[in-house]
């Protein structure tokens, strides 16, 4: 097999598909089966019910207003990655002291287990050792006994939860755009300077059209990992408070794990995969278009 040519190739990619298989592909078929079910936690039985869960998912107010926390949290934590990637990618391209070392900075909030950062800021927003409200103490602008709740206040829990994931999220997103800027031909720009355009006008003219299809898998990749991640909520506020920082995995996983009810908690979880395949086809068809064009 190893001499023949055609088979090389499919026996070295084997074990990848192999491991892909084992570790999404089994427990998908499992969570749509259970959510086909009646299945609880510690049942042995398996009951057919069909649709049944996901029409009972869609008249939950709990499971709604998850649907509708995703979204914001999603979409606005992607608008503020993408915006401080581009900023740190175009800052970070040209050579200066110490460049390596401000990489490296910024790499660390994506290089360190989201579970540790995570719990560092739960400290720096705690509601009484808060390192943020202190500060704002010492320079006057809030009242010492009237400091802010970062995270049992709804509006300020949710965007502190934003401002972490963001935090977490960033240094992904700078790379793959530092990338795609290191690509682009230096003698676009020059000539551009030649010409007489400026920074803004070659940055929003020339360097970020270039760069929109790296920009949209920047984005895509972000996005689905935004509307998969649970880790920053569940340590920061685990969906409180009154679940107005719940999305859709944390929902899932309180109604199917500590809840009991496997069936609708793999109804939750599989709920946004129709989304996120077409999400993803057009943000790869658009990215598609612009290399062409």
């Amino acid at each position: 097999m190893i001499r023949r040519q055609r088979w090389l190739g499919p026996a070295m990619f084997m074990p990848a598909v192999i491991y892909i298989l084992a570790l999404v592909g089994v427990p998908f078929v499992m969570a749509f089966l259970y959510s086909v079910s009646d299945a609880k936690v510690g049942s042995v039985s398996y009951h057919f019910v069909g649709l049944q869960n996901f029409v009972s998912i869609l008249h939950n107010p709990a499971f709604l207003r998850a649907l509708q926390d995703s979204f914001v949290f999603t979409i606005t934590s992607q608008v503020l990655v993408l915006i401080g990637a581009n900023i740190l990618a175009l800052s970070l391209k040209e050579a200066f002291p110490g460049r390596r070392f401000f990489r490296f900075l910024i790499l660390l909030p994506w290089v360190a287990p989201v579970s540790i950062g995570s719990l560092g800021w739960k400290w720096i927003l705690d509601s009484l050792y808060s390192v943020i409200s202190w500060v704002l103490v010492r320079f006057h602008l809030v009242n010492q006994y009237d400091t802010p709740m970062w995270l049992g206040e709804p509006k300020l829990a949710m965007m502190s939860v934003i401002l972490v994931h963001t935090w977490h999220m960033l240094p992904f997103a700078t790379v793959i755009l530092l990338a795609g800027l290191t690509a682009i031909p230096k003698d676009i720009p020059e000539a551009a300077a030649v010409d007489g355009a400026g920074f803004f006008r070659t940055t929003f003219q020339i360097t970020i059209p270039m760069m929109l299809p790296i920009i949209n898998v920047a984005v895509l990749f972000g996005a689905i990992f935004t509307f998969t991640d649970m880790t920053v909520i569940y340590i920061l506020t685990r969906g409180g408070p009154y679940d107005t920082t719940q999305v859709i995995p944390t929902e899932a996983f309180f109604t199917g794990i500590l809840g009991s009810d496997l069936a609708e908690g793999a109804a939750i979880s599989i709920f946004l995969v129709p989304l996120l395949i077409i999400a993803a086809y057009i943000a790869l068809r658009s990215a598609h278009r612009a290399e062409v064009t």
